[in-house]
């Protein structure tokens, strides 16, 4: 049967601008005066556990992507590496990213959120060894690139756990601790890079794993996953657990076994099948979030801050290096108190706008250094337009794209649908950060603009295409993006 029958669709969709009786639109103010729905009632002490030990997943992401910015010099240095060759170390990490981002959805609808989480800790404290006790340049790259398998898995589970164990009135702000923890992570990454050698920094990067891998015996497992592969006790346990033993969870529980059965009536989803025109939309958002996110700089300028103001005319890179890692914590603090208030599409919008001030400040000082003006304001100007970057990256893009991912897909294509996005989300890391010294030796200020001109491309593609998603349960959005789909 052809899921565009009038039938399935008044079923499965339900769109987020919706009409009284008179034809009046109900906005979300008026949502918010409806009686609460009793199952968001009860103790949230378990759900914020158990985001506080998932985002040690997130904490390990940060840790790996930014720890090639301050380890640059030494490491060169100690095992002798060519430019190219250090290149291909810093670039690997996505390699093995997207093939831990292609795995990732069918290894956690096979093995469930919680075991996903397991395996890619385990494969991050294999790469951490390797690259802390390497001789030479093959166990180095080989450790880098099973750090980077592993956080291409902790990319993609630990926005979707938290999402599918939060309550709609903080599911954006549980899911963007996931980007505050990646914030945190490379900021304590950058500032133990100035005092900790390489291979003693490689080694501290083994403690967010084992931490994740002993709190997972203290949470429960998502609730929509057990639904899923039909644990129907284990199921209403979890749900139980997470709202408060004294939470009525009926309303929700009817509502998510009762929307999972439709999707799972209709046929498994493969890669191909993502680009039919019912699910098109939620891909392009997804996949397109991610893209424009990377190629306007962000694993560039991460990966080589401390390279990029060496380059601008700082005697070190470790004073700018410094700066950063205290500047990115507090702003993306206010952005995970800002998600569930402001909205995801505001967020956004206001990101790519300052990234693109950002790197458009970056290159303009590159290219003012290369006509031999104002050269003593250079440094600032190179700084300045990092942090504002950083700022706007860690404040909207950054995060967003990740609650977004999370949210949009239905549970019978998240597997997949979430495997190409954060597929996509790292090629476009490697890209930058492999042709990063590349273009830089081409044209300094060239490759500034070039980031800011995608930044600028990203403004029309957030304000044309991306939905706002606040307040709404999750089967609402993705009945919702079904529904825009099918009608399109």
């Amino acid at each position: 049967m052809e899921y565009h029958e009038s039938t399935r669709q008044q079923d499965m969709t339900e769109p987020l601008i919706r009409q009284d009786e008179k034809g009046s639109i109900i906005s979300e103010e008026d949502d918010d005066l409806k009686p609460e729905n009793p199952s968001q009632k009860g103790s949230p002490g378990v759900e914020w556990l158990s985001t506080a030990i998932a985002v040690w997943g997130s904490f390990q992401f940060g840790c790996c992507v930014h720890y090639t910015s301050p380890t640059q010099t030494a490491i060169r240095k100690d095992l002798n590496l060519s430019l190219a060759e250090y290149s291909v170390f810093a670039s690997v990490l996505a390699i093995g990213a997207m093939i831990g981002g292609l795995t990732s959805g069918h290894i956690s609808d096979l093995i469930g959120r919680k075991g996903t989480m397991r395996v890619a800790a385990a494969f991050c404290i294999v790469g951490w060894l390797a690259i802390g006790f390497t001789e030479g340049v093959l166990l180095l790259d080989l450790g880098r690139m099973c750090t980077g398998y592993g956080i291409g898995i902790f990319s993609y589970v630990v926005p979707v756990f938290i999402a599918e164990i939060a309550p709609k009135d903080l599911r954006g702000g549980f899911t963007s601790l996931n980007e505050l923890m990646i914030q945190v992570g490379g900021s304590i990454t950058y500032l133990l890079g100035t005092v900790l050698t390489w291979r003693m920094l490689a080694l501290v990067g083994l403690i967010p794993s084992l931490m994740l891998i002993l709190g997972m015996f203290f949470v429960p497992e998502s609730p929509r996953w057990l639904v899923m592969v039909g644990q129907q006790r284990e199921f209403e346990a979890s749900l139980q657990r997470l709202r408060g033993k004294d939470a009525d969870i009926s309303f929700e529980a009817s509502e998510i076994q009762e929307y999972t059965e439709k999707l799972q009536q209709m046929p498994q989803i493969r890669i191909l099948d993502l680009f039919q025109k019912r699910y098109l939309h939620s891909v392009i958002i997804g996949v397109g979030l991610m893209l424009f996110k990377q190629f306007g700089g962000m694993s560039a300028i991460g990966s080589y801050a401390s390279a990029t103001l060496e380059l601008a005319g700082f005697s070190s890179g470790k004073f700018g290096t410094i700066v950063i890692g205290l500047c990115q914590i507090p702003v993306t603090t206010i952005a995970v108190a800002l998600m569930d208030r402001c909205g995801r599409r505001p967020l956004l919008l206001v990101s790519s706008v300052g990234t693109f001030l950002g790197t458009f400040l970056i290159g303009l000082a590159f290219y003012l250094k290369d006509h031999e003006l104002v050269l003593k304001l250079i440094p600032m100007m190179v700084l300045a337009g990092v942090l504002i970057y950083l700022w706007s990256l860690a404040s909207g893009i950054g995060s967003a794209s990740w609650v977004i991912m999370s949210e949009i897909f239905p549970l019978n294509v998240k597997g997949a649908a979430g495997s190409l996005a954060i597929w996509a989300n790292w090629f476009g890391s490697w890209a930058v950060s492999y042709t990063f010294n590349y273009l830089i030796s081409w044209s300094s200020s060239g490759t500034f603009f070039l980031y800011s001109a995608v930044s600028a491309a990203a403004i029309l593609f957030v304000a044309k295409l991306v939905p706002e998603t606040r307040r709404r349960t999750l089967e609402e959005i993705q009945a919702h993006m079904l529904f825009s789909n099918s009608h399109s």
